[in-house]
Order: C-alpha cells, then sequence, then structure tokens
C-alpha cells in the first residue's frame, strides 16, 4: 500500500512537473499550430511557441528570476567551529558495473570537502541513497564516502545516511543520524542555489536548524555577456526546468501538510 502510495506521488510529480516546463507548452503550440486548419489560430499558436522559447532562452531573464529565488549565503562568523556539514545528494549517478562516478552539481561535494579540510566543521554528513528503489548494490553516500577516504579524510569525520531517495527524506533520515550522532546544530546546510530554498523549507519542516550554504550557481551570481541579453541559448531553456521543479515540489509539499 506504501508502495504504491509513493508510485502515485512519483507520477503526480513527474506529470505536474512536465505541464510547467516551458519547453512543454511551446511543444503543444507548435503541435495546435501545424495541425489547426484555422488560419488564425495557427497565426496565434505559432507566435506563442515562438515568444515562450525566446522568453525561456534567455540568460538575462534567468538570471534576475535566479536572484530572487535563490537563498543567499548567511555570513559565517570568523573562527566558528560547526558540528557538521550536511551535503545532500543528486551528484552522481551509477553505471552498468553498479559503481559510481561524479556528475552534474558535484559541487555540492566540494564545498563540503573545503569547509572540513579548512576547519569550518567538524564532520561532513553526506545524505543521499538510490532513487531506484530495485538498486541493492550502489548507493550514493557509500559511494561518496569510499572516495573521501581514498582521499585521506578521516574515517570518524564523515558520517553517511543511504536510505533517502528525496530531499524530504534527506531530512527525516538526516535528523536521525544527527540525533544519534549527538551533534549540535546549528549545522551548515550543502546543496545547489536552484534546490535550497525547497531544502531550507523541508528541514525547518522537521525542526533541524541549518544555516544555508548554498553551491553549484546556474545563473545570478556572475556578470553577464553583452550577448546574454538578447541571444537565445539553448541551455537556458534546460536551466529553467530545475527551477520549475523547485517551485513544483515546494507547492506539493504545501498540499500534501
Amino acid at each position: 500500500m506504501l508502495s504504491n502510495y509513493f508510485n502515485m506521488y512519483t507520477l503526480f510529480s513527474l506529470a505536474f512537473t512536465t505541464l510547467l516546463w516551458p519547453l512543454t507548452w511551446a511543444l503543444i503550440l507548435l503541435a495546435i499550430s501545424l495541425f489547426s486548419k484555422k488560419a488564425k489560430r495557427k497565426r496565434f499558436t505559432l507566435i506563442g511557441a515562438i515568444l515562450i522559447l525566446l522568453l525561456f532562452s534567455n540568460r538575462y531573464l534567468l538570471s534576475l528570476f535566479a536572484r530572487r529565488w535563490d537563498i543567499d549565503p548567511v555570513p559565517l562568523p570568523k573562527g566558528k567551529v560547526y558540528s557538521a556539514a550536511i551535503i545532500l545528494g543528486g551528484f552522481t549517478n551509477e553505471n552498468f558495473q553498479h559503481e559510481g562516478y561524479f556528475a552534474d552539481h558535484s559541487d555540492r561535494l566540494i564545498e563540503g570537502m573545503y569547509l572540513q579540510s579548512s576547519g569550518r566543521v567538524g564532520h561532513i554528513v553526506m545524505s543521499g541513497g538510490n532513487s531506484d528503489k530495485n538498486a541493492k548494490q550502489f548507493t550514493e553516500a557509500l559511494w561518496v564516502k569510499k572516495k573521501l577516504l581514498e582521499m585521506h579524510y578521516p574515517d570518524s569525520a564523515v558520517l553517511i545516511e543511504q536510505k533517502s531517495t528525496n530531499t524530504n527524506e534527506n531530512a527525516i533520515f538526516t535528523k536521525q543520524l544527527l540525533d544519534s550522532a549527538h551533534l549540535k546544530p546549528p549545522y551548515l546546510l550543502v546543496t545547489s542555489a536552484f534546490h535550497m530554498r525547497r531544502a531550507l523549507y523541508l528541514f525547518s519542516k522537521k525542526n533541524i536548524e541549518v544555516i544555508p550554504y548554498p553551491a553549484d550557481y546556474m545563473a545570478g551570481n556572475a556578470p553577464l555577456w553583452v550577448m546574454d541579453y538578447f541571444v537565445p541559448n539553448v541551455n537556458v531553456t534546460y536551466d529553467w526546468d530545475f527551477y520549475f521543479k523547485e517551485m513544483a515540489g515546494i507547492v506539493i509539499e504545501h498540499l500534501k501538510t
């Protein structure tokens, strides 16, 4: 019964998010324009599709949105050492041999490594399992810990939880780990800038006191080139998908409560 609930929840989330993607609406409008027999509707939907593609391929507009959506890092007091940096998974993949490899958003781990090696935190807490419910060998947190040990990070400084499959479970299982390890808050929460708002929301719901330490900025944190203001960029359309997924995730979490 619980498995069916999660399957329905996953399907609903996927469908809801897909309907929000600009590319989905552009394709729908293009399809209507292609098959419509009415000249006025054909022209209107074609113009609408072109406008959507132009708007959501503009890096300047994405940067404007990112500056309002992304959570700014909180300045850390000089000399203060925190008990842990919580690193949220989502930056590794599994190959056909059930071995891991680093993928997009690995800045999350790099920032966490920096915090521990520079003495700003005492522990790295790696949170991430395997979103494939049938997976038996690979879990992200365990694989990352092995890599950290190979880089001579102390075993006692790397704690992992490897049961979570989404951000809500990251919060649930990380809280259990922190409590059992008797690590005192506040903790530094390390995740991608676009993901930080939803992560903070879910961690606060579990009464976990965290300080945002964003990484992996997609937009809004660096100067733009002149061409970014008016030349379409297909990569920007892809980046918008991450933000729409985050917005959909917060709405869905509100609906669940």
